[in-house]
Parts: C-alpha cells; sequence; structure tokens
C-alpha cells in the first residue's frame, strides 16, 4: 500500500488546514474544514480532488467551509455520531471505537470528549498517523468548553496510549503560547527548555510547529505529565490526583 501524501498549511487567523491524499486511489480527504478558500488552494497545488472529510467536532472553525466543499465536489463527510445535528452536511457518523476505511488504510475512532462533549480523533495505525484537533496540541490541550478536567484527563490519557512514534496533526498554532507556559510549570525539564527554544526560533522565521510525535509530547507538554513529580512538586500537588493535577495545570493556562 502507498503511503499518504499529506498537505498542511494555514486556515483562518491560526487554524491548520490538512489534506491526506492516497496516490494509488487518488482519494482526498480534509481533516475538518475551516475556511474554504485556503482548502481549494490547497487541493489546486497538489493537483487532488477532495473525495471526504473527516470533521472531529462541531466548533465552526472546524465546520466552516463543510456546505461550501460538499456543494462543489460531492464529497463524502464523516463525523462525530455524538455531534451529528451540529454538523452541516454530515453524511456519516460514527462513535468512539469505531473503524472505516478510507482507501485501503484503516481509520480508527478516538473518542475524546472535553473540549466538546462529542470530540473525536481520527487514528491511523498502520501510517502512524494522529489527527487531534483540538484535543491534543503542541505543548497543550484544548480548552475545556463542554467537558470536565475528568473528562479530558481521560481523553488524553487514551492519546498516551497510542505508539511514541506516532505523528500528531493538531487544529491550532497556539505553539508558541503553550511553550511559554509550560516551562512555568515544568521548570526543571530540560528538553522542554530546549524545545522552548527551538520553537521561538521556528515561529520567528514563519515555519509551523506542527506535526508533533507522541513520545516528544508524552517527554514534554505538560498537559500530559500529571503524574511527573517534579510537575507535582512545583505545583504543590504532591498527594493529589492526576485528575487533580490536570485540573490546576489547565486553569493556570486558561489564566495566563
Amino acid at each position: 500500500m502507498a503511503a499518504l501524501e499529506i498537505e498542511l498549511f494555514p486556515c483562518r487567523t491560526d487554524n491548520f488546514g490538512v489534506l491526506i491524499h492516497d496516490p494509488a486511489s487518488g482519494m482526498t480527504a480534509s481533516i475538518d474544514a475551516p475556511e474554504e478558500q485556503p482548502i481549494l488552494d490547497a487541493l489546486k497545488r497538489r493537483g487532488w480532488t477532495l473525495t471526504h472529510i473527516f470533521t472531529t467536532h462541531h466548533h465552526n472553525d472546524h465546520v466552516e467551509a463543510n456546505l461550501a466543499l460538499k456543494t462543489r465536489f460531492e464529497c463524502t463527510i464523516i463525523g462525530p455520531a455524538g455531534e451529528a445535528s451540529k454538523i452541516p452536511a454530515i453524511d456519516m457518523t460514527i462513535a468512539g471505537g469505531g473503524d472505516f476505511d478510507f482507501a485501503g488504510h484503516r481509520v480508527e475512532v478516538i473518542e475524546t470528549p472535553g473540549h466538546t462533549a462529542g470530540h473525536i480523533c481520527f487514528y491511523l495505525a498502520d501510517d502512524k498517523l494522529l489527527f487531534a484537533a483540538d484535543t491534543l496540541f503542541a505543548l497543550g490541550c484544548g480548552r475545556l468548553f463542554e467537558g470536565t478536567p475528568a473528562d479530558m484527563w481521560a481523553s488524553l490519557t487514551k492519546l498516551m496510549a497510542l505508539p511514541d512514534e506516532t505523528t500528531v496533526y493538531f487544529g491550532h498554532e497556539y505553539t508558541l503560547s503553550n511553550a511559554r507556559f509550560a516551562v512555568t510549570v515544568d521548570p526543571e525539564n530540560s528538553e522542554l527548555a530546549e524545545r522552548a527554544k527551538e520553537i521561538e526560533a521556528k515561529r520567528a522565521r514563519g515555519e509551523f510547529t506542527a506535526p508533533t510525535t507522541l513520545g516528544l509530547e508524552k517527554r514534554t507538554n505538560p498537559f500530559l505529565r500529571a503524574g511527573d513529580a517534579a510537575i507535582r512538586g512545583h505545583l504543590g500537588l504532591e498527594a493529589a490526583s492526576d485528575t487533580e493535577v490536570f485540573a490546576e495545570i489547565r486553569k493556570r493556562k486558561d489564566n495566563f
């Protein structure tokens, strides 16, 4: 089976657009549909035709272009069963634990409530790819608009169970702010300090910080490190549960 080709590009003010393309079949999926024109430009640039949209959650900055792209391409829109009524032009619903075929590539659906109640991530185990949207960011995680800290910690725990070599694409270019926050809660982490410097330089050059890898996030992303003794000591939460530590980190980021 041919490897999937991936095109990453900016949308809106800080969203990422991502296209995945199977060269053998010509099938092309957009991960969410943040904005029509940048998606059209990316398709034209690569000479691809859109066949699918994989929707992660209902927020407007992820579904805004659904109707326009559906009208133009008659593409199949696949999205979370728990948010189906809020997803424009949805054709197929899928829940956590389900899977479907995309040009011979198995796509598993992981339910990750927290940012929204029905948020899902798309995982292609054979391709070592995770499309995490607004659940997991480089050095961050999504704000809790519809879920609790316990919901989001459980969701992140599911993602942490995936292999370290998994490549992670995420929904927003928030990494510089995330890095500046991360060092305030994990100041003794030398790998994080080095990564934060690299991110400052990368953004100064106008380069993307996506994708990342799950292994790198496990070592440097404080939202995945609620069990870390140094972080717990720094926060004065040595005896707290992982969920309580995570909740404190999320609260501090909200106010950062």
